[in-house]
């Protein structure tokens, strides 16, 4: 019995000119994309990675190094200090900003009057530019601003604080409340600064709105059965959070706290705005440093050395995002 010989496929794997025809035409409609992300996304990764194992200033020609600016990038205490600064970020503002995003979804998740105002009230910080923000909340935190204002008609023995340029960490100043100290080069033990903590609070504000959507569209996924059946059961409204809410997001928490993770590692924009890394380096981070050093904002640029600290700083995220995605994502598959 003869058996049917499939046709060979021509060019483009197809087997006729009208086939060819519109494959052509498919390929000329995305190819302004595909050019864009050859160009801009591909050949700058590899440029920036050719850069990083060479020394350039932008008006030389580059000389090649090795991994010197690695080992550079690595045995830099500046390059230290932000990151040991962008690691206390992490951990107060990711944990923050979920439970507060969690805790505005379960909120706006009540059929309740007037849930819709607070729904957009709540989120409009998101869709804020984050320069008018950072300028709203240097005034905020001025000597003589409105903060220091609203704690002064509070307390009657309150001193005004220069939140933006008080460079003590909140465990060195436990510390010398209770009569100790933390010594200079124990940074990291010395905690996060008062004004870093006060770019966290602007951090926090202005990025729970949007994690409270995410969170707000997975709840309204859930099946109303499950919580009809826990009523009936007679369980409380805590149990049936704990018991069935929280569960249930899981995917959601695992990309809320991804997604909050890489922003953080990333975050520029306020203490470009605000900061400038100040004062006394406690809110310099590595994306803003990687911004100084590329474009010689204190000295010559040294853009194989940015380029060094750029993908050190990628490395890091990766292994933060992997461990997350291990111990958070475990399990979720019972819940898509």
């Amino acid at each position: 019995m003869a058996t049917a010989v499939p046709p060979r496929r021509g060019f483009l794997g197809l087997g006729n000119r009208r086939a060819r025809a519109e494959a052509l035409s498919a390929y000329f409609f995305i190819a302004p994309y595909l050019i864009i992300t050859l160009v801009f996304t591909i050949g700058v990764l590899g440029f920036a990675i050719f850069i990083s194992f060479n020394n350039f200033d932008l008006f030389t020609t580059p000389t090649w190094a090795g991994l010197d600016n690695y080992v550079k990038a690595l045995a830099s205490q500046k390059f230290v200090r932000a990151l040991a600064n962008v690691f206390w970020y992490v951990a107060i503002v990711v944990p923050a900003q979920t439970i507060l995003a969690l805790f505005l979804a379960s909120l706006l998740n009540q059929k309740v009057r007037g849930s819709q105002l607070f729904r957009t009230l709540f989120y409009a910080p998101s869709v804020t530019s984050p320069v008018v923000i950072s300028l709203i909340f240097f005034w905020l935190y001025l000597r003589t601003g409105y903060l220091n204002f609203g704690f002064s008609q509070l307390l009657s023995t309150w001193q005004p604080i220069e939140w933006l340029n008080t460079p003590q960490g909140l465990i060195q100043l436990l510390a010398q409340a209770l009569g100790g100290d933390i010594p200079g080069s124990l940074y990291l033990l010395r905690g996060p600064s008062v004004t870093w903590l006060a770019l966290m609070f602007q951090n926090i504000f202005t990025t729970a709105p949007t994690f409270m959507i995410l969170f707000l569209a997975a709840m309204q996924d859930i099946p109303s059965s499950l919580y009809e059946a826990a009523s009936l059961d007679g369980a409380s409204r805590w149990q049936t959070f704990r018991r069935i809410t929280v569960p249930m997001l899981r995917p959601s928490i695992l990309l809320v706290v991804v997604l909050g993770t890489i922003g953080c590692f990333q975050i520029f924009d306020q203490v470009k705005i605000m900061t400038a890394g100040g004062p006394l380096d406690t809110t310099m981070v590595p994306v803003y440093l990687i911004y100084t050093e590329a474009l010689g904002v204190a000295g010559p640029p040294r853009m194989g050395f940015a380029a060094a600290m750029a993908f050190i700083l990628a490395a890091i995220i990766f292994f933060f995002t992997f461990i997350q995605r291990r111990y958070i994502e475990r399990g979720t598959e019972l819940y898509y």
